[in-house]
């Protein structure tokens, strides 16, 4: 397709910042609208796993990533109680030959800061928030809450789970809560007074779970996360303060193992977990969706953030190899669709390397070389 068409992307995140990344290579020019004023240092933890990290070696930040970050040793699930072993996958240097990257730990807001590098610095533009898109001209016109008007040739809305984009697509449809919320908290490992735990361990319990883990590779912060059943979430707010005790109950009767950690940790979070009905439509006219925007995923595989990823980078490659962004976006949806609805349905089951587990059709898989599929 012409390099001349311009790109409008909107949202800066893993998947938006990726395809703009690749798209700008490829020579089309891309401007990213971003909400927030800024990137700063909040979040939560994320797990980037080998899939991901071949995309953004193409993109030079993979070394950048693994100094940033913490490459674990392994992965480990043991059972909530007895503490006994599940499972176990060693993280070392015959593992990413097989592979074909590592596997990392890393702080969202970190993440950010090296993402934001891939793009043509000026860019993207902050604080544009998108509040209407009317695609009866030839060109997409966009206007933003800051007042601003644009027009594009092609919108990704990569701007999440309550994407604009994807309400002005397929209409307004509030997301569905899952009937669990994550409970999440980040603190300093010299809180554990030198007791040690392991970089990476999911604790299963009957009906809930938690993962604790480093993100750094200093080993000098520590992200836990613990999912914990709820009959509903009656708040407008996207989550709320929690405190240590609340933590404690909830997982009470859990190995000692983890009780020492929850039992330092502090301004601890509450979430609601949120997914949409499966809808194969991601695309329509001159807009396509990618990300939580067209398949929000429960976070129980850790593969949200790399299936961002990895649709920026098929998306950008259907776009330059086809003759149209129709056919582009058919050959998008073609090529995504049937992994995607896999890993949807890993993460609703709960089940990725709980036992032992078949990993190197997920982390194996390299979305640079992937075959791309026939437009239907």
């Amino acid at each position: 397709m012409s390099a001349r068409k311009t790109i409008a992307v909107i949202g800066a995140g893993l998947g938006g910042l990726s395809v703009a990344g690749f798209l700008q290579r490829a020579g089309f020019p891309v401007t990213v609208y971003e909400q927030a004023p800024a990137f700063s240092r909040i979040g939560a933890g994320i797990i980037l796993s080998a899939n991901a990290m071949k995309a953004f070696r193409r993109l030079g930040i993979e070394q950048d990533l693994i100094e940033t970050g913490i490459k674990p040793e392994s992965y480990v699930s043991r059972a909530w109680d007895s503490g006994e072993t599940m499972y176990e996958i060693k993280f070392d240097a015959a593992s990413e030959a097989r592979y074909g990257g590592p596997y990392m730990n890393i702080h969202r807001g970190d993440l950010h800061g090296v993402l934001e590098r891939v793009v043509t610095p000026g860019t993207i533009a902050f604080d544009h928030r998108l509040v209407g898109l009317d695609e009866s001209r030839e060109a997409v016109r966009l206007s933003f809450e800051n007042g601003v008007r644009i027009e594009a040739d092609i919108v990704i809305g990569a701007d999440g789970i309550r994407s604009r984009v994807r309400e002005n697509l397929l209409g307004f449809e509030p997301p569905r809560f899952v009937g669990a919320v994550a409970q999440r908290a980040i603190f300093p490992t010299e809180r554990l007074r030198g007791s040690g735990i392991a970089d990476c361990t999911k604790w299963w319990g009957p009906d809930r779970h938690i993962l604790p883990y480093f993100m750094t590779s200093r080993r000098d912060e520590i992200y836990v996360i613990g999912v914990i059943p709820a009959a509903q979430w009656d708040s407008e707010a996207s989550s709320l303060p929690c405190s240590r005790d609340e933590m404690l109950e909830s997982f009470a009767g859990f190995h000692v193992d983890l009780r020492r950690v929850l039992e330092v940790a502090d301004d601890v979070s509450l979430w609601p977990i949120y997914d949409r009905e499966r809808n194969d439509r991601w695309s329509g006219g001159r807009i396509v969706l990618l990300g939580d925007a067209c398949h929000p995923m429960r976070p129980f595989m850790a593969a949200g953030g790399a299936m961002a990823v990895e649709d920026g980078v098929i998306l950008s490659r259907c776009l330059a190899a086809c003759d149209d962004h129709g056919e582009a976006f058919r050959c998008y949806e073609a090529t995504r669709i049937p992994r995607v609805t896999e890993v949807q349905r890993i993460s609703i089951e709960n089940s990725w390397m709980r036992g032992p587990t078949e990993t190197d059709w997920f982390y194996c898989y390299d979305p640079c070389l992937a075959p791309l599929a026939a437009p239907d």
